[in-house]
């Protein structure tokens, strides 16, 4: 097919495909850019990750109109590419002497299961604690979430125009201690509580501001058939089709500078590719440790000062569940009297975890097989964090399958080895990450402004990803690469208006509508 004109300088080099570095990369070359998107592993898709045929990674698709809007920005509408299955019961809810409790995207069907559960006063519990999470999410998404760099005088300003969030934000106030003072239930506290792991965090530190995680989860969760996976591979195609380039088993050795700004990268083989722009869609940590060579170790040097995000264990495989019934997500919770989270912020492994369990064979509108895929995945601390106590295959099982079977579920056969993911693991997949699966820690108050944005001090050189704002999860790992999209968009075009080649006819106004309409896309 006949690629698109390429934009004067215009070349650029993403180095990651994980789902971050794809939304970065499907907007530019629908826009003209010479666009090639460098992954050092066999197949595209970051951490939205297969073993063996199993999703190991991210297992539903939530906050969709991020990626309707992806799509319809380059002329294609997302339910033609993929089949989205929703979720009538977002999770199902299991505690060592009750439970299930199913939550429902119909919130009066989830009000009248914790009224059947806990009683009338925790409905109406629920019912004011999910009207201060609605009321959080709409007050923070467009000044915050959306904008590619905000601002703590911006985002005071909005506050009080809106001086409801103050109250709502309780200000100082942990996840964990809005929650106690929001539902008399303990189990209640727990399950809202954790929420916060979302975002690699523990209530007991994460701001009470976080609660409006629940309510992202509470306007729809989907499942993509074929798994989350398809999705990267869909959008790597895209890219493919508009004339972009896919290279795999690309690993970059350096990212290289000249006279104050990119000039490329090099590659582990020596190969040297040119480039005007470069987008890391990597951990940002690795940067400023110099993994990508000393040129960039000046980027993102707060992930360096701040605290990591959990890390986790998480078991891949197929096999025959025993008969309990299962959804596609299920939880199962420790005592609630005991703490996981206070084991894990000391570095060890939770004695008495909580266990999130994907049944990734079910919810998806078809009967489930004899042999079903699952991913269980069990809260842990990253490297940065670890006690003395070390990654062990054996205190991994140990800790999560009798603890299952206490609750009726069994697996034949249980999971080797091989099925095992734990932080070293994923230290060694994803370069300077220490294993953490969410950049820097959700803890405190500003710690959401303290992240890396797209823009860096290098000319050229942009981050995407879930290390970078907006932070941890996939659709705001997606809109990271919506921000590093509008700004080569934009700086481009400022480029061209004072460089006196430009091509005549217009070339910048050109640009300079692009830049407008994507920024305005992304929210910028």
């Amino acid at each position: 097919m006949m690629k698109k004109p390429r934009h004067s300088s215009g070349r650029v080099i993403v180095i990651g495909a994980g789902i971050g570095g794809l939304a970065t990369a499907l907007p530019l070359v629908h826009r003209g850019f010479d666009v090639t998107v460098l992954e050092r592993h066999a197949v595209p898709g970051g951490k939205m990750r297969q073993v063996n045929g199993v999703d190991a990674g991210p297992t539903v698709l939530t906050m969709l109109d991020v990626f309707e809007a992806l799509f319809d920005d380059v002329g294609e509408t997302l339910s033609d590419h993929v089949t989205l299955i929703p979720q009538d019961i977002l999770a199902r809810h299991w505690w060592p002497d009750s439970g299930p409790l199913d939550l429902f995207q119909n919130r009066d069907q989830s009000a009248q299961a914790i009224c059947d559960f806990a009683g009338p006063a925790a409905r109406d519990e629920f019912t004011t604690f999910a009207d201060r999470a609605a009321r959080l999410y709409d007050g923070f998404q467009g000044p915050m979430m959306h904008k590619a760099e905000p601002r703590l005088a911006n985002l005071s300003a909005h506050v009080l125009k809106n001086p409801r969030l103050i109250m709502d934000m309780a200000p100082g106030q942990t996840m964990r201690r809005l929650l106690e003072k929001s539902f008399t239930d303990p189990r209640l506290r727990q399950l809202f509580g954790r929420y916060a792991t979302y975002v690699g965090g523990s209530p007991d530190q994460s701001p009470a501001l976080l609660s409006l995680i629940w309510d992202a989860e509470a306007r729809g969760v989907w499942c993509v058939k074929g798994g989350m996976s398809t999705l990267a591979r869909t959008i790597a195609a895209l890219i493919e089709t508009k004339g972009g380039a896919i290279r795999t088993n690309a690993s970059v050795k350096k990212i290289n500078t000249a006279f104050g700004g990119v000039s490329g990268v090099t590659l582990t083989t020596g190969e040297t590719i040119y480039a005007d722009h470069v987008v890391f869609n990597g951990d940002p940590r690795a940067l400023a440790l110099g993994l990508l060579g000393e040129p960039s170790s000046q980027t993102a040097t707060i992930t360096t000062k701040r605290a990591r995000s959990h890390s986790a264990n998480v078991w891949s495989f197929a096999a025959t569940p025993s008969d309990i019934e299962l959804v596609h997500h299920n939880v199962f919770f420790c005592d609630p009297s005991k703490n996981e989270f206070a084991e894990i912020a000391r570095g060890y492994i939770p004695s008495d975890p909580t266990l999130y369990v994907c049944a990734e064979d079910r919810g998806q509108g078809v009967a489930q097989p004899d042999t079903e895929r699952f991913e269980i995945i069990m809260n842990t601390p990253s490297l940065t964090q670890r006690a003395a106590q070390p990654e062990d295959y054996e205190i991994c099982h140990t800790r999560t399958f009798p603890t299952l079977r206490r609750f009726g579920l069994r697996f034949r056969p249980e999971p080797g080895p091989e099925a095992l993911t734990m932080a070293k693991t994923f230290d060694a997949l994803f370069p300077g990450s220490a294993g953490s699966l969410y950049g820097q820690t959700p803890h405190g108050m500003t710690a959401a402004l303290e992240r890396p944005t797209a823009r860096t001090r290098i000319k050229g050189l942009y981050l995407a990803g879930g290390g970078t704002h907006p932070g941890a999860g996939v659709p705001m790992a997606a809109l990271s690469g919506r921000h590093a999209a509008a700004a080569i968009v934009t700086d481009q075009t400022l480029t061209s208006r004072f460089r006196k080649t430009a091509t005549p006819g217009g070339t910048s106004t050109a640009s300079a509508v692009t830049a407008s309409a994507l920024s305005r896309s992304s929210g910028s």
